[in-house]
C-alpha cells in the first residue's frame, strides 16, 4: 500500500507535538485527518502545513473525549475520508503545575485524568476496531515520561495521569499479543516545542514529527515501546532503527 492510499488519523494533531507529526506525514505523502473541539485551531493547522500538501488535510470539529462524541465525528470522518489505515494518538496536555496534591480537589483530579486517560481510552475504543484487523494497518501511542518521574513540586497530578497512560499503554500490548496491526507506543522523556520556543534538550516538534511519520511509514514492528529522551535519540532510536 503507497502512501498516498493510507488515511493517518492523528488524534490531539491540533497541538505542538501532533501538528508536527501531521506536516511530516502530509510532506511523505499520506492522507491526514484531525479531529478537535475547537475549529481555530484547526483553522490554524490548516495555515501551518505547507500548502501543496494542504489538500490532503481533512479537518473535523468533534469531541473524542466522550463515547457518544467520538462515534459520531468516527461516523462523520468515514463518510469524508472512506476509511482509516493508521491512527496516531496524541492527546492530553504538556504540562500542569497546579500544586501539590492536598490544595487540588477531585474536580481537578478528575480533569487531569479525562484529559489524559479517559480520551485515550474512548477514542481508543472507537478507533482502534478500524484498524485493528490488518497487517498494514498501524496504532501509534505517543506518551510522555512524566509518569515515570516527579518533574518538580506541584507537578503531582501530572504525574498520576501520564502514569495511568502508560498503564493504558502496557495492559494493550498484553491483553492483545496477537493482534495484526502495528501497535507500537513512543515515550517522550523530555520537553517538545516549536522552533521559537526551544530550550536546551527540548526536541523541535518538526524533528519529532518526521520520526514519527518514519515510524507509521515503515511498520515493520509492532508492541514496541520506543523511548526517546533527546534530540539525538530521533535519529538512535526512532530513525536508524531497522523499523
Amino acid at each position: 500500500m503507497s502512501n498516498s492510499e493510507r488515511v493517518v488519523l492523528v488524534l490531539g494533531g491540533a497541538g505542538t507535538v501532533g501538528s508536527g507529526v501531521v506536516k511530516a506525514l502530509l510532506e511523505k505523502g499520506f492522507k491526514v485527518a484531525v479531529i478537535s473541539r475547537d475549529g481555530n485551531r484547526l483553522d490554524k493547522l490548516k495555515s501551518f502545513v505547507s500548502p501543496n500538501t494542504r489538500d490532503n488535510l481533512t479537518t473535523l470539529v468533534g469531541n473524542v473525549g466522550s463515547e457518544e462524541g467520538a462515534e459520531q465525528v468516527k461516523e462523520a470522518l468515514l463518510k469524508t475520508t472512506g476509511k482509516v489505515t493508521d491512527v496516531v494518538s496524541s492527546l492530553g496536555f504538556s504540562w500542569w503545575q497546579g500544586g501539590p496534591p492536598h490544595t487540588q480537589t477531585v474536580k481537578d483530579l478528575h480533569w487531569v485524568m479525562e484529559t489524559l486517560l479517559y480520551s485515550t481510552f474512548v477514542s481508543w475504543k472507537a478507533f482502534f476496531p478500524l484498524v485493528k484487523d490488518n497487517t498494514d494497518y498501524t496504532y501509534t501511542f505517543i506518551t510522555g515520561g512524566a509518569g515515570e518521574k516527579l518533574l518538580m513540586p506541584g507537578t503531582g497530578f501530572l504525574t498520576v495521569g501520564a502514569a495511568s497512560a502508560l498503564a493504558f499503554c502496557q495492559v494493550l500490548r498484553e491483553e492483545y499479543p496477537e493482534v495484526v496491526c502495528k501497535m507500537n507506543q513512543v515515550n517522550i522523556d523530555t520537553g517538545v516545542a516549536t522552533p521559537d520556543r526551544m530550550a536546551p534538550g527540548y526536541l523541535n516538534h518538526l524533528d519529532l514529527g518526521e520520526a514519527i511519520a518514519a515510524l507509521v511509514e515503515r511498520r515493520s514492528t509492532s508492541h514496541t515501546v520506543y523511548t526517546v529522551k533527546c534530540p539525538e535519540d530521533l535519529k538512535t532510536v526512532l530513525l536508524d532503527q531497522n523499523l
